[in-house]
């Protein structure tokens, strides 16, 4: 497939793979292009950083990526504060383009991460509302400390449950 180049690692395979098409008469114009644009922003964004990776254009430490996170949080948190709407909403997309990074340089998938915990939240959240039931309670008239003791008791449910498996 690569005719006479060489490859010794999967990462270079990978850039020799990438560089093939961009190569190619009816291939891909720009390395980005091959991103589809109607995938949903997540996966987007994964795929977008990988296939900058695969021509090179990567972090050489995988652990640098967590100073661009923490410049992104302060970035974000600056506007904010500035309570700036527009400039906020562009800084939490740069904190969660470099979270969904920081995944891809842990082998991480962040759309299987973030499904999860949003599953773990479901639980945890129908663990509050049923026993606020039980408690003959409306949400709306507890508290918050009163929530926080009900989800503080789902979690310790689930950690319990998974010690016992």
């Amino acid at each position: 497939v690569f005719g006479d180049v060489k490859a010794e690692t999967a990462g270079q395979v990978s850039e020799n793979w990438e560089q093939l098409k961009l190569k190619e008469k009816d291939g891909n114009k720009t390395v980005l292009s091959g991103v589809p644009a109607a995938l949903p922003s997540l996966i987007k964004a994964y795929r977008i950083q990988d296939k900058a990776r695969n021509v090179g254009f990567d972090w050489e430490e995988r652990e640098q990526v967590w100073d661009k996170v923490k410049e992104e949080i302060q970035e974000f948190q600056a506007e904010v504060a500035h309570m700036d709407k527009e400039k906020a909403e562009a800084e939490f997309g740069d904190v969660m383009f470099s979270l969904i990074n920081a995944a891809r340089l842990y082998k991480i998938n962040p759309d299987n991460a973030l499904e999860r915990t949003n599953q773990k939240f479901i639980s945890r959240f129908n663990y509050v509302e049923a026993h606020s039931i039980k408690e003959g309670k409306n949400l709306h008239d507890m508290t918050l400390e009163e929530m926080d003791k009900l989800w503080d008791e789902a979690k310790a449910l689930e950690k319990e449950r998974k010690q016992t498996r």
